[in-house]
């Protein structure tokens, strides 16, 4: 009785500890999700409204050639792809799904930039070109993600890459998160900007059609400035869609850990009971033997 039971009690013990972080670490990323969903949202609109101010620039510049991060190029012998990871783990399968994807990209032309340790990490066990790493800190500001966007585009302007790409984990609900690709670079979709949303797939219409718009000094003019602020601006939404999907998968991930070692106690403490029973049955049968054996 003393050895099993004890280990039980020991194991039992071990869990509830173990329930007891993984409950605290529930709270925390609800808390954290909220607030990471809100500026993740809020970002959309200002996203569209951008999109379509750039499909009505386009249509009054009539022409591409207007800016160099709007010219395809001809032949794409490299591309860069900005991964957006996290730093920290205990967020299910949220970072094995995005570099599942990320693992597709030939490693003889591709050239990778990664945001978040994990995607890094990812990168460097599996030897790729790593061309720079940009920490995710929890207050990651446009700022930051502006360094980044920024580094990217003097890659596409110099001639290094001919494409660039951002791999992320787009925020659709608290329970679904879906790894994605999308090309920033060259500028070419803006005019039909596909957007994904807790609704599915939606289309942003060229707002030409709807809004006459007066440019000052050019639609050329504005273009040349607009266009690096849409890049700089697409990367952060894709960097909170990021951030919001982190933090909601840590939070559902968090919380089955929680039921599951619930369920594990209930079990332990069955058997405990169940062991404990039949040594105390066992102790009676030896007393009730030697009384009868006595006479």
């Amino acid at each position: 009785m003393g050895a099993n039971t004890r280990d039980i009690r020991r194991r039992i013990k071990s869990v509830k500890n173990t329930s007891q972080i993984t409950k605290a670490m529930q709270m925390v990323a609800a808390a954290k999700m909220r607030k990471a969903q809100l500026r993740a949202l809020s970002g959309r609109p200002y996203a569209e409204e951008l999109a379509k101010m750039l499909a009505a620039l386009a249509q009054a510049g009539g022409s591409t050639e207007l800016h160099p991060l709007l010219q395809e190029r001809k032949e794409v012998k490299r591309e860069l792809v900005l991964v957006i990871s996290t730093d920290k783990g205990l967020c299910g399968a949220l970072n094995t799904n995005l570099l599942r994807e990320v693992g597709k990209f030939d490693p003889a032309t591709t050239t990778f930039v990664s945001i978040g340790r994990k995607g890094a990490q990812f990168l460097g066990r599996l030897k790729r070109d790593l061309a720079a790493e940009f920490e995710l800190k929890e207050a990651f500001t446009f700022l930051e993600s502006k360094q980044a966007s920024k580094f990217v585009m003097e890659k596409f302007l110099s001639g290094e890459v001919d494409k660039v790409s951002v791999a992320y984990t787009d925020y659709i609900s608290t329970i679904n998160q879906k790894p994605t690709v999308r090309v920033i670079l060259p500028v070419t979709n803006f005019e039909l900007s596909e957007l994904e949303g807790e609704h599915g797939t939606r289309k942003v219409e060229a707002a030409a059609n709807t809004t006459e718009y007066l440019f000052e000094p050019s639609a050329g003019g504005v273009l040349a400035g607009l266009v690096p602020h849409y890049i700089n601006f697409a990367v952060y939404q894709m960097v909170l869609e990021s951030r919001a999907s982190e933090h909601s998968a840590r939070m559902v991930a968090m919380k089955n850990a929680t039921d599951n070692a619930k369920q594990l106690i209930k079990d332990l403490t069955l058997e405990y009971n169940k062991v404990r029973q039949a040594a105390i049955t066992t102790e009676l049968l030896e007393i009730t033997t030697a009384q009868m054996a006595l006479g």
